[in-house]
């Protein structure tokens, strides 16, 4: 157990109850849940973990697209003092292998996403696993040593934890941690970092203070939940009582059609995200809602002229800020506003003549907060 004066994003779950009681949480193709539907669905999870046996500090490995059921998962493994560690479903068979042997997962949790590399891993090849979750098919290529299950078989609409199952016995490994997100491997392979319950509410204070992200916002899912990126935006929004509107993995076209249905006021992009939503938006022409898009937080890549002044066109009344970071650093570390439609601001970088001295450009003065 830990101390409860200590951060835990279990925490998010009381707020999203009463924020979202009469409205919804998570929207997902056809499903849609209420804050009160969603807490009652991660607090029957995380029961059914705890009558399979996880205990604190043991490590569930997920490889799956964008889904209600992911968010749940996140949360019900974190609420009982377990560990995700999100492995990206585009690696190869190896990569995936060379993931779980660093993490030693006692419980492993795919959908179809992972199809390209699912056959050729075994139970005898993950020493530590237990278990194995289906959350689209049960047909698995491991020996009988590992329990495997679908949702179904977990038997959760069984379950009927205590009514302060929520508020009081949440649970934080050893050191805090609750994610091992994998980096993207820019200096090599990719490595595992430990990512703590105390990085991720200070991440989440920090876009919500400089993205302005509330309960108001209908955040749309363009980041796959695998990357630091997509996590940790997904609890900042999950700490403001936002709504989710979760895609399986971003098309411009499909991202673009639930923009205009769900009014979506928030997503974050790479650079070649915003190319592909521009590129798709100039061929569409006209549409309805663009006006509804307020915030957008671009990573991964600095945005050319042209792309913010294309962006800014399509969403007027959208604030466009640019973020550096690291997955070592639970994700953003610097913001700067690249479009501001409330102060007509649009970035602009400095303009050098060929053959001048940096040198004696004057710097800007540092501003303190």
């Amino acid at each position: 157990m830990g101390h409860f004066s200590e951060p835990h994003i279990c925490q998010c779950l009381s707020r999203i109850a009463t924020t979202r009681r009469n409205s919804p949480v998570t929207v997902a193709g056809g499903r849609q849940m209420t804050g009160p539907q969603f807490v009652e669905a991660v607090s029957r999870l995380a029961h059914a973990l705890l009558r399979l046996g996880l205990k604190p500090g043991d490590v569930v490995a997920i490889s799956a697209y964008n889904s209600d059921c992911y968010l749940e998962w996140l949360l019900a493994v974190a609420f009982v003092g377990g560990i995700v560690a999100p492995l990206n479903y585009r690696w190869s068979a190896n990569e995936v292998r060379l993931a779980v042997l660093a993490v030693s997962p006692v419980m492993l949790v795919t959908d179809e996403s992972c199809i390209s590399w699912y056959s050729e891993l075994h139970g005898d090849s993950i020493p530590s696993l237990k278990w194995h979750v289906s959350l689209g098919f049960l047909s698995s290529p491991f020996s009988s040593n590992v329990n495997v299950s679908t949702m179904g078989m977990l038997d959760l609409h069984q379950i009927t934890p205590p009514s302060s199952f929520l508020t009081t016995d949440y649970v934080w490994a050893r050191d805090g941690a609750v994610i091992i997100c994998f980096t993207s491997g820019t200096t090599g392979k990719p490595k595992g970092v430990a990512i703590s319950h105390s990085a991720l509410f200070i991440q989440s204070m920090a876009k919500i203070a400089i993205c302005g992200y509330s309960e108001n916002d209908v955040y749309l899912h363009t980041a796959p939940l695998c990357h630091i990126g997509g996590l940790s935006s997904a609890m900042a929004m999950l700490m403001a009582g936002a709504c989710h509107v979760l895609i399986p993995k971003f098309e411009a076209k499909l991202a673009i059609e639930v923009i205009e249905k769900q009014d979506v006021t928030a997503l974050i992009t790479v650079p070649t995200m915003v190319a592909d939503l521009v590129s798709f938006l100039r061929e569409k022409g006209a549409w309805k809602v663009k006006d509804s898009v307020k915030k957008i937080l671009n990573g991964g890549g600095s945005l050319s002229i042209n792309l913010i002044k294309e962006a800014s066109n399509f969403f007027p009344r959208a604030k466009i800020l640019s973020a550096y970071g690291m997955t070592e650093t639970c994700s953003s570390l610097t913001f700067m506003t690249l479009y501001d439609p409330h102060f007509s601001f649009s970035y602009q970088p400095p303009h050098f003549p060929v053959g001048t001295d940096l040198s004696s450009v004057q710097r800007p003065q540092e501003v303190h907060i």
